[in-house]
């Protein structure tokens, strides 16, 4: 267990970082440009989640049904799963993208624009929306890759067009003078790049699983089971967009400085953090492989191994955060404002980063058991306390209340996590296990 964990969750960690670095590079390279432009990506923020969301509710959600049919050797529902997943992403990232570009000027705005960072955000934005059917597949395929424990493939592909990313931002920023709608055009591209090779190892038959016209399901409840099992990661991201929205709303009072360093800080954060949301993608396959085969002992050996791993690497990341914050932000946009603003909100947050592990793998473990009810409670709990604290924190102690509200949000969630899982293992886990 300690052995095959590790082995599934180093891809999956690094599938996981990949997709952060897309996000990380056009920030990066964006905030060269101006403090209203680094700005504008942390607005469009809010769209990039809404599509994660989408794609990870079809991949988390049937994967995890595929990975417990496959335990039980049922192959050709297994199958029948992962090909209506397919159609399923594509048919609901083309509705995003419709929606999206009938109301993008207003999205924008929604979203928490300035003035300033309005044409920014705008540019940004129309290449993203555009994206929306490409994305969503892409993440339902790397899902559905790793729930049958072939991580390895994901990585492959996310992380050839995480590098392809890379390399086209500068080129297209820089070179060829495209400004920010450069960055959102490479980050396009990429994406399709991913997604491509992503869908060629199930056309050439590297996955477990098949996906083919002939095993669509013609049954609405094989979509909507696929679309409840994954409802916890429609709101883990879902809630994410609007508590990002509800954080540039509140910082947009402050500056575009403040919108600027908040974005920052978000952006290195969701980085670290996806280091322990990989591992947790490494560990769900062994818990619903096990749970299917009522190896309880192995499941809860899984939960405290991970658990306790996690919490040393983030305890080591709050650690070097504590001490280089400033430093940190500066390599993004060296503006004494936003390096002032953001330097301040990323200690506050490092002192509550390892209690991070615990709030990850609460929800994963009971999304992996197929308990979608607590599962949906503990996917919003992190962002659903940060969207009501980021208003009355602002309201109270202005800049100050902003910079505090995810650490105060992450401390208030994992007390809510802690006590759900201690409920679990003192009254229903022996029972199961009967």
């Amino acid at each position: 267990m300690e052995r095959l964990i590790p082995v599934l969750a180093v891809p999956t960690i690094t599938s996981m970082m990949v997709t952060s670095i897309y996000n990380m590079a056009d920030t990066y390279f964006v905030s060269q440009l101006s403090t209203s432009a680094s700005g504008a990506v942390g607005v469009v923020f809010p769209v990039m989640s809404a599509i994660q969301a989408v794609g990870f509710t079809v991949g988390m959600g049937s994967g995890s049904i595929a990975a417990r049919m496959l335990g039980q050797d049922r192959r050709e529902e297994a199958d029948r799963i992962s090909s209506s997943a397919v159609l399923l992403a594509l048919t609901l990232g083309m509705i995003l993208a419709a929606l999206g570009a009938a109301f993008m000027s207003d999205i924008v705005w929604l979203l928490g624009s300035t003035q300033t960072i309005y044409p920014y955000a705008l540019d940004y934005a129309k290449y993203i929306i555009l994206g929306c059917p490409v994305m969503v597949v892409a993440f339902t395929l790397n899902n559905l890759l790793r729930w049958q424990g072939k991580a390895s493939l994901s990585v492959i592909g996310l992380g050839t067009g995480g590098i392809l990313n890379l390399v086209l931002d500068p080129l297209f920023i820089f070179a060829l003078d495209m400004g920010i709608a450069g960055a959102a055009i490479a980050t396009l591209l990429s994406q399709c790049v991913s997604m491509t090779i992503l869908a060629s190892f199930f056309l050439f038959h590297k996955s477990d699983l098949r996906v083919s016209p002939a095993c669509l399901s013609r049954s609405p409840g094989t979509y909507l089971a696929i679309l409840k099992q994954g409802m916890p990661s429609f709101f883990r991201q879902g809630v994410m967009s609007a508590a990002t929205m509800a954080l540039n709303w509140n910082a947009r009072a402050f500056g575009d400085a403040a919108v600027a360093a908040m974005a920052i800080v978000s952006k290195v954060f969701t980085f670290i953090q996806s280091i322990t949301i990989g591992f947790g993608q490494g560990f769900q396959p062994v818990l619903g492989y096990n749970y299917g085969a009522g190896r309880m002992d192995r499941v809860k050996r899984a939960l405290a191994f991970s658990i306790k791993i996690c919490t040393i690497v983030l305890t080591a990341a709050a650690v070097i955060g504590l001490l280089f914050a400033p430093q940190i932000v500066a390599l993004f946009r060296d503006d004494p404002m936003v390096v002032s603003i953001g330097g301040r909100a990323f200690r506050y947050q490092c002192i509550t980063l390892p209690l991070s592990a615990v709030l990850t793998f609460a929800n994963m473990f009971f999304q992996s058991l197929g308990k979608s009810g607590r599962a949906t409670v503990l996917a919003i709990c992190r962002q659903g306390v940060f969207f009501p604290l980021v208003f009355l924190l602002t309201w109270q102690f202005g800049l100050t209340g902003l910079e505090l509200t995810q650490a105060c949000a992450d401390l208030a969630a994992f007390l809510i996590s802690g006590g759900i899982m201690l409920h679990y293992f003192l009254r229903e886990f022996e029972q199961e296990t009967a």
